[in-house]
């Protein structure tokens, strides 16, 4: 993929597949908007999201723990929300928020796909930022 894809997309994609390349849960995508992004309401950003999922770019799946070999606990993205469930389930603005006591487990986390690979790592001697 080219410089040139990367470009063409809006700050609300760049936000949700760096999101994606991080596989950050939901809420991370507050922490890259700008100014105009943060005041859309949350349906508005779902659309954008859903529109990414089906191009292939991006997956919705829960966090679900992790045990490291040497034992450390830790997470991993877990079982797949279906794409037919999502524009419920994130049309629910708590889905949008940090969960609360910290329990991140079950929370919706955004994994890019090989295709969204392609956007997001470019051609070799080109960089995204």
């Amino acid at each position: 993929m080219s410089r040139q894809a990367w470009d063409a997309l809006t700050k609300a994609e760049e936000t949700f597949m760096v999101n994606s390349y991080e596989i950050d849960i939901l809420p991370g995508v507050w922490g890259d908007p700008d100014e105009s992004d943060q005041s859309r309401p949350v349906d508005e950003l779902a659309r954008i999201l859903l529109t990414l999922i089906d191009r292939g770019w991006i997956e919705v799946r829960r966090l679900a723990p992790w045990t490291s070999p040497s034992g450390h606990s830790g997470f991993q993205p877990g079982e797949l929300v279906p794409r037919d469930r999502l524009a419920s389930i994130l049309e629910d603005p708590a889905v949008w928020e940090y969960p609360e006591g910290g329990d991140w487990i079950g929370a919706l986390t955004l994994v890019e796909t090989e295709a969204g690979k392609s956007i997001t790592r470019l051609l070799t001697g080109e960089t995204a930022e």
